[in-house]
């Protein structure tokens, strides 16, 4: 008897859920069995005790979704081959002569070409994070610290790891300067007062 319960019970379920699905009752369905499946008694059968709805299984995902992917790079900083040609123009202010810096990167290791104050720093950190000179632009809604870092700023061109990189660094507000400490070894200077 628990057997013909729970089936009966199982293929109520699956009437209501197929009519649930098309927005209406299912024909040759009346409000009766449906009654009366409710009032069936309950058994410790774990098939009888299901009584989720079709809306409460897990479905299989479409293309839709947004799950993030652990093979799509990005999400976090993982070491990279550690080769760069960068072209870095430094200034102290508006009216300070620039100062230019080439830096290669073999490897991680800096090549004899580079004019850079301190090669060594700039190509490991570029190392250990390729993506540091490819930031996410601030959002507009983010808040940033209404603090002003200095008048310095840099422009950053060139490649990495292959990739082409355009990066501006200024220090006018507190965004601005997080994002600037971070690749301060590759600019080449910490900016703030001397």
């Amino acid at each position: 008897m628990r057997l013909r319960t729970a089936r009966l019970t199982l293929a109520v379920i699956a009437v209501a859920g197929l009519a649930a699905c098309s927005g209406g009752p299912t024909p040759g369905t009346t409000g009766s069995a449906t009654s009366s499946a409710t009032q069936a008694p309950s058994s410790s059968s774990p098939a009888a005790s299901q009584t989720g709805t079709p809306s409460e299984q897990p479905t299989t995902l479409g293309p839709e979704d947004t799950t993030p992917d652990p093979s799509v790079p990005g999400t976090t900083p993982t070491p990279g081959q550690g080769n760069a040609e960068l072209s870095i123009v430094y200034l102290e202010s508006a009216e300070a002569a620039p100062k230019n810096y080439t830096l290669v990167c073999t490897g991680g290791a800096p090549a004899e070409e580079s004019s850079h104050p301190n090669a060594q720093a700039a190509c490991t950190a570029i190392k250990d994070n390729p993506q540091l000179l490819s930031p996410a632009p601030v959002k507009t809604d983010q808040a940033c610290t209404m603090q002003y870092g200095g008048p310095q700023t840099a422009k950053i061109t060139g490649s990495v790891d292959g990739v082409e990189v355009t990066a501006s660094f200024s220090r006018t507000d507190g965004c601005q300067i997080a994002l600037w400490d971070a690749a301060s070894a590759v600019i080449g200077s910490s900016g703030g007062a001397a």
